[in-house]
């Protein structure tokens, strides 16, 4: 038998850009979940994201699943918006949110005047523990630049506890590390190549990312062509740190973040369940390389631009770039109708389909904003109360869901990508 490791006091945090993603979130098992409002965060313009009249409806479903709730207000902030962040931040205090995530000092100064607990976004670019010394006056965690080592990470988390750096909650420090999604080419978020070419600024929340295009290298003088062996030459894979959480979780951080406030519920639910496990398989001894490449098989399926393993973490500088545009997900949804009805005690629910068939055997997913996040197989299938191998446009089928499912929830198939090339 193995070894069993001590407390698991690990807080995995996952994203939340709609209520369908913030339900998939929790159902995966999530500690945490990180959201914007309006134009003041770093994904304005790729979540759907809240308004500020959802804060208490937010903070109501995170206190009752026991799941923390931070705002993010990290954009760089200027004079004529002072006054909407100070709004922003006395509405999360009045919901009781339990936190903002900042890196403008106006932002993080205001939320302390206020009592609102702060977490130092990665655009602050903390490298070093003098660093570490000057936000915890400000922050009860703060999320180290993601260019750093594992033993740069290491060293500054000894170091905290050594000299019992504290926050100002009197709590010791927390740090928190991105283990898994998009990473930019610059360093930590800081890029001005939409903004120089598309007057979108990546710093404010409305990065077009022309970084993720395709280019070639020509020579102005001779109009030559230079031969590059991609032409993504500045669209890094996404990081992917599952198969060494081990060591993420002995370096001394506390937080773990998921990437991906743009991305789909299907991909909240996948990833999060994903380090879910490998976490939880770390203090039950039972986390295994084995174990890891499953999970991966997992993430492989929902948005990817192909995995960096290690990245930074391991010493390592950016060289692994994206061979294409866009995702390289084995595994894509595509729309088949809407629920009309379910029926708890005999786990059925019936479907109007408006899109393509349905057949028996056939992966399905479920979504709603309320439900969150289902997946099932159409075992059976009937049509009009008559047994059917499939169920077309116009049919009313009914199909085993073992789990709640809600009317008007959205029915999806999950196929195989036919243009997904390794």
């Amino acid at each position: 038998m193995k070894e069993i490791k001590k407390e698991n006091k690990i807080e995995l945090m996952s994203p939340a850009g709609s209520y369908e993603s913030l339900m998939a979130a929790i159902k995966a098992g999530t500690n945490a979940v990180y959201f914007g409002v309006g134009k003041l965060n770093m994904r304005a313009r790729a979540a759907k994201n809240f308004q500020t009249e959802d804060l208490k409806k937010i903070s109501r479903i995170c206190s009752r699943n026991h799941v923390r709730c931070y705002l993010t207000l990290n954009t760089i902030l200027y004079d004529d918006e002072i006054a909407e962040m100070q709004s922003i931040c006395e509405a999360a205090t009045d919901a009781g949110i339990s936190a903002v995530i900042a890196s403008d000092i106006a932002a993080i100064n205001y939320a302390r005047k206020i009592g609102l607990e702060v977490h130092i976004s990665t655009q602050a670019n903390v490298s070093n523990l003098e660093s570490v010394k000057f936000y915890a006056g400000y922050a009860d965690v703060i999320v180290l630049a993601r260019e750093l080592t594992i033993e740069q990470v290491k060293s500054i988390c000894s170091e905290i506890k050594r000299q019992e750096i504290r926050g100002p909650g009197g709590n010791p420090l927390q740090v928190e590390l991105f283990v898994h999604g998009a990473l930019c080419v610059s360093i930590s978020g800081k890029c001005y190549m939409s903004e120089s070419l598309t007057g979108h600024s990546a710093n404010r929340g409305n990065c077009l990312q022309t970084c993720r295009r395709s280019y070639k290298v020509i020579d102005d003088v001779t109009g030559d062509e230079l031969a590059i062996d991609n032409e993504y030459v500045m669209s890094p894979k996404d990081l992917c740190t599952i198969g060494f959480i081990d060591q993420l979780i002995e370096s001394g951080a506390t937080v773990f973040k998921i990437e991906g406030r743009g991305r789909r519920e299907d991909y909240v639910y996948r990833v999060t369940r994903a380090y879910r496990e490998a976490i939880d398989s770390y203090f039950t001894g039972t986390f295994s390389k084995e174990k890891a490449k499953q999970w991966e098989a997992e993430l492989s399926k929902v948005f990817n631009r192909g995995f960096w393993h290690g990245g930074y973490y391991m010493g390592r500088h950016i060289d692994d770039w994206s061979k294409s545009y866009g995702s390289r997900a084995t595994k894509q949804k595509v729309y088949a109708g809407y629920v009309k009805n379910y029926f708890p005690k005999a786990g059925i629910a019936e479907f109007v389909i408006e899109n393509g068939e349905v057949k028996t055997g056939d992966k399905l997913m479920v979504t709603g904003v309320t439900t969150g996040f289902v997946e099932t197989t159409a075992d059976s299938i009937f049509v009009n109360d008559v047994p059917a191998d499939l169920a077309v446009k116009g049919d009313f089928a009914t199909i085993p869901v073992t789990e709640k499912v809600r009317r008007n929830d959205k029915l999806y198939l999950i196929i195989d990508r036919v243009d997904f090339q390794k």
